[in-house]
């Protein structure tokens, strides 16, 4: 998942169009099916050249929702995360949004910033907030542990939902110390391995989200970009994506 953060060109278009498509009405993906529920998860880098990704075209392609990068660190706001955050709601795809963690940083400024600049994650077509954790930032695992601890907290205060973890099996075995102390929040695993079901550290007794590869094409986005599938674990994903 993870890119450098250097922006690409900035947004220069105006927004204008874009509020306007969300006065058309939101479109609900009621009645898709747990099996049937997968999505891309985008950055700055998936706008090749400045371009805007046609959500309209992700959503034809059968993709009912997309984890979208919203902040980094103290600092860092993704420049396409209004433009894409309001396309999507108008094409009727449900909208995950995440925080690259940067460990070397206290946690609570960098929860206030993500739930800041997500709104509160609580609208319609909205799943809950993720917490994108694959970098240690020279921590050892109990200082990690500790600060994993913070951040989850703060930003469910903030935001009144239970996050979403996001992070590799390796990271978490070496990094995390393979702790378990997490299990109560959401499992979402990179495992590009090619097998049936994802390598699951942690102690999780499931998963929730798969980032099974991160060189799919999807209709609408430029270039290659990372393909994720909802397990069902919490349920139907229409109630869990508030549509």
């Amino acid at each position: 998942m993870y890119r450098r953060t250097k922006a690409r060109p900035s947004v220069r278009r105006t927004l204008g169009s874009l509020f306007a498509l969300t006065t058309v009405g939101i479109l609900s993906a009621t009645g898709v099916s747990a099996a049937d529920s997968t999505g891309p998860d985008v950055s700055s880098w998936q706008h090749v050249d400045g371009r805007f990704i046609n959500w309209f075209a992700v959503r034809a392609a059968g993709h009912n929702f997309a984890m979208l990068k919203a902040t980094e660190g103290l600092s860092y706001v993704n420049p396409y995360f209004v433009p894409d955050s309001l396309l999507m709601r108008a094409a009727g795809v449900a909208r995950g949004t995440y925080h690259f963690a940067r460990p070397n940083l206290p946690p609570e400024p960098q929860a206030t910033l993500y739930a800041t600049v997500a709104l509160g994650q609580n609208g319609p077509l909205d799943l809950p907030p993720v917490l994108d954790l694959e970098t240690s930032g020279g921590l050892p695992p109990a200082a990690l542990i500790d600060w994993t601890h913070r951040y989850l907290n703060t930003v469910q205060s903030l935001t009144g939902r239970v996050p979403i973890i996001y992070t590799y099996p390796r990271f978490w075995r070496t990094a995390m110390a393979d702790t378990n102390q997490f299990t109560q929040y959401p499992l979402w695993i990179a495992d590009y391995s090619g097998k049936p079901a994802p390598d699951v550290p942690g102690g999780w007794p499931t998963w929730t989200f798969w980032q099974k590869t991160d060189s799919g094409i999807v209709p609408g986005i430029a270039g290659n970009t990372d393909i994720n599938v909802y397990s069902g674990a919490q349920g139907d994903f229409g109630r869990y994506a508030q549509m």
